[in-house]
């Protein structure tokens, strides 16, 4: 893959992870909890949240690589105890970064069937062409994945907020060995087998305009 892809699809990464760890610490404030705005990590500057080896280094090796690109941000801290309603805020801390991802992931694919119709494109056409476009995936991806209900990611957060008192013991077994789960699932490659679906679905709609 040519350097400017490369490029455009780590920055089109960076945004997306700003956004959403932003989204989780915006989510977090008006639920009563302020430790990420005191932070300063409501914001959609990338040097606020970058990871450098999950927001650089790895999605710059799947990019060349011709993968597709992932990666992650530095986690926006939060303090549940000091929300107003913990279980509720749980709830919509966690549902807040997957959903701003998809909200992303319209906006940039209502900028690309725009783009799209154009019969001469120039440069910066090509560029906001190629931004919008991986735009999509990545936030597609990046929603997909995160909705997953294994700790850490933000769908066991949902999970964890709907399911009753009872099964406590579940919850605290699941966040002890979720991360184990995870890597499983990833190097296994069940995690291609659960989202490959959408994303050629996403694909075919895209790409064969």
């Amino acid at each position: 893959m040519d350097l400017q892809s490369v490029v455009i699809q780590i920055l089109a990464l960076l945004f997306a992870v700003s956004f959403h760890e932003s989204a989780h610490g915006w989510v977090a404030w008006k639920c009563g909890d302020p430790t990420a705005k005191d932070l300063g990590r409501i914001s959609l500057n990338p040097l606020k949240h970058i990871d450098p080896m999950g927001s650089v280094v790895v999605p710059a090796i799947l990019a060349f690589s011709g993968a597709p690109v992932f990666g992650w941000a530095k986690p926006v801290p939060v303090s549940i105890a000091r929300t107003r309603n913990p279980r509720s805020a749980n709830l919509l801390i966690s549902a807040a970064g997957p959903a701003s991802n998809l909200i992303l992931a319209a906006c940039f694919g209502v900028l690309f069937s725009a783009l799209s119709t154009a019969e001469a494109p120039g440069l910066l056409h090509v560029l906001l062409f190629q931004l919008a476009l991986y735009s999509v995936f990545i936030n597609v991806i990046l929603a997909l994945f995160n909705l997953l209900p294994i700790p850490p990611l933000d769908g066991f957060g949902v999970l964890e907020s709907l399911l009753p008192a009872s099964m406590l013991r579940f919850t605290i077994a699941m966040r002890r060995y979720g991360m184990i789960l995870l890597l499983l699932l990833i190097f296994s490659g069940g995690l291609s087998w659960i989202l490959g679906p959408a994303l050629t679905a996403l694909q075919r709609w895209m790409l064969g305009r």
